[in-house]
This record gives C-alpha cells, sequence and structure tokens, in this order.
C-alpha cells in the first residue's frame, strides 16, 4: 500500500494548476493536505473491498499462486489490525494514531526539555507499552526506526494522523458525490474521483489559508474527526462481526 500512499502525492502535485505555476498560490496548501491526498488513496481507496474486486485479478495474472485467493481474502489481509506491530508503516490503520501520538509527545518533551535525549529509548518502549500492550524487542523496532527525526523533521507525524481524518472527510464528500463508488472501484474507475479531487483540491493549491478553509469549501464544514471515526467504526465492526452502537 505503500506505492498507493506515494502515487496519492505524486497526483496531488501533478494536478497543481499550471497557469499559476511558481507561484505561491500553486503551491501545495500544507503537509496535512498533502498526507489527506496520499492516504485518501491508500485507506479510502486502496484498502477497500471495492478496489481488492478489481486489483486481485491483476494479482492472479502476476502471481498465479493466488489464484486461488478471492479479491475478499485480499481485503481481510491488509485491513488485520495488528495491536503487536511495532512498524509503524507496516500496522493498520486503527492502532496507527496511537503510533504518531507517542511520536508526538516524545518530540514534544524534546523540545521544551523535559525528556533528556538519552532517556528518549526507554521512554519510547514505555509508551508503546502503554498504548499498545507490548514492549519493542530492540531500539530497530522502536525509536530507530524512522527516518524523520535524523533528517530533522520534527512535528511532521502528526501529518500523517490529520492526513487520515481529513482524508475520511474527503472520502465521504466522494460519495455524496458518487453514490456508487463500490461499484466504480470494483471495476477499476478511478477517473471521476481524480478528476474530482483535481477539481476541488490539486488545482485549488494554496488558494485558501488552511486545510479547514479547504475543507468547508468543499464540504461545508472545517475538519471534523467524526468521519474517520464513522469510517473506522462501520468498517472494522463489520470486519470482526461486532455490534453496532
Amino acid at each position: 500500500m505503500g506505492t498507493v500512499h506515494e502515487v496519492g502525492h505524486a497526483m496531488y502535485e501533478q494536478g497543481r494548476n499550471e497557469e499559476f505555476s511558481g507561484l505561491p498560490v500553486s503551491s501545495a496548501l500544507s503537509l496535512g493536505a498533502h498526507e489527506s491526498q496520499s492516504l485518501f488513496w491508500e485507506r479510502y481507496v486502496g484498502q477497500s473491498l471495492g478496489f481488492w474486486e478489481f486489483a486481485s485479478k491483476a494479482v492472479h495474472e502476476i502471481f498465479p499462486h493466488t489464484s486461488s485467493i478471492p479479491a475478499k481474502e485480499f481485503y481481510r489481509g491488509v485491513n488485520r489490525v495488528m495491536p503487536n506491530c511495532f512498524i509503524r508503516v507496516e500496522t493498520d490503520e486503527v492502532t496507527y494514531p496511537l503510533h504518531v501520538i507517542l511520536r508526538f509527545e516524545l518530540e514534544k518533551g524534546i523540545m521544551d526539555g523535559s525528556i533528556a535525549l538519552e532517556d528518549v529509548p526507554r521512554r519510547w518502549n514505555d509508551k508503546f507499552e502503554e498504548y499498545l500492550g507490548v514492549r519493542p524487542d530492540s531500539d530497530a523496532n522502536g525509536v530507530l526506526q524512522d527516518v524523520h527525526w535524523s533528517g530533522g523533521a520534527i512535528g511532521y507525524f502528526p501529518t500523517y494522523t490529520l492526513g487520515a481524518i481529513a482524508g475520511a472527510q474527503w472520502f465521504y464528500a466522494v460519495k455524496k458525490e458518487f453514490p456508487d463508488l463500490n461499484e466504480k472501484m470494483a471495476k477499476g474507475e478511478f477517473s471521476e474521483v481524480k478528476k474530482w479531487l483535481n477539481e476541488n483540491v490539486h488545482s485549488v493549491g494554496s488558494l485558501h489559508s488552511s486545510l479547514d478553509e479547504l475543507l468547508e469549501s468543499v464540504t461545508g464544514e472545517p475538519l471534523n474527526v467524526k468521519y474517520f471515526l464513522q469510517y473506522l467504526n462501520d468498517k472494522y465492526r463489520a470486519y470482526y462481526g461486532l455490534e453496532s452502537d
């Protein structure tokens, strides 16, 4: 799914308004907006049953030994919740926010001086065990797994969860625009969705001053976590056969 994620970023860049190329208004609005596009395609499209009803055919053709595996099993495989997974980029969309919260709390402490650098590995393991119930068995599976801090990208991690929340809001707006979205995805018909995002998000660039403003102009309200929670609740109650609230 990492490839789908990065393609989402690329489509945002490719969809920017060429008429204003080189001007600030043509730039991507924010890192949170960028992540909302990559995560829209990775999670709300790429991890849907409709997508796998389409994609499984290609997988069967390229890897014949998978020909007996139905689309629903691929779907179940990419959506399994794994609270015992140490690696952020390999974990599931339910527990992923906890990985982000852990990192944000640590980097906030590092920056305000309340956490000493030599204590970060231990604090990481303590928080991971507190939030996810398992303790990393090495720093490679813990504090050293990401490139962000070593590259100076302090404060980036929260954009992933902001992007997931905004991505859910885009997803519900797209479903409203295309009620037969799942059927379209099952047929491999993604062009209308891409065009909608091009027109409403990508080409708008930095015309609005914030992601909240952009969301409000398109969906009628600023960033609202209810869509993310509804998405997780509906999807994973069905996935695990749990009763609805």
